[in-house]
């Protein structure tokens, strides 16, 4: 009868550790942001919290995607079909507007979205990468503000 009390015991706590590994497998993301990139949005240092229930992804949604090996946190600048002229020397970016010394012009891919950081000067974004846009397969959650 020992071991039943036992079990019982250990019963609980084993379910709700098991409940919370298949919450954050399936439905929660937990992740920590590193950098300055998404300040004053989100704090150097902050642990983050995101749904893997994305549905309809919008122009301002911020969230977390892997690419080239990582998991980024970067807010949705432009969604299918958006326009962004850049200015490769001043690293600006305009969505669905004129930037009169813009250096390049791209139309964004149906399933993909342009992502920039909350704070510009320091975010190595859309801007930078080689490949500019990020695919919805590479999206894993959506945080949660």
């Amino acid at each position: 009868m020992k071991w039943m009390k036992r079990i019982r015991f250990l019963l609980g706590p084993a379910l709700i550790c098991l409940v919370v590994c298949i919450l954050l497998k399936t439905v929660l993301f937990l992740g920590y942001v590193p950098s300055a990139s998404m300040e004053p949005t989100i704090a150097s240092g902050s642990y983050i919290l995101g749904t893997r229930l994305l549905g309809e992804l919008e122009r301002g949604d911020v969230v977390i995607f892997f690419q080239n090996g990582r998991c980024l946190v970067k807010r949705i600048a432009a969604v299918p079909g958006d326009s962004v002229a850049i200015n490769d020397i001043t690293k600006e970016a305009v969505v669905n507007g004129d930037l009169s010394d813009a250096t390049r012009t791209l139309i964004v891919p149906e399933e993909c979205y342009f992502m920039l950081g909350d704070n510009p000067a320091v975010s190595v974004d859309s801007r930078y990468w080689e490949e500019p846009f990020i695919a919805i397969d590479q999206i894993l959650a959506r945080v949660i503000q």
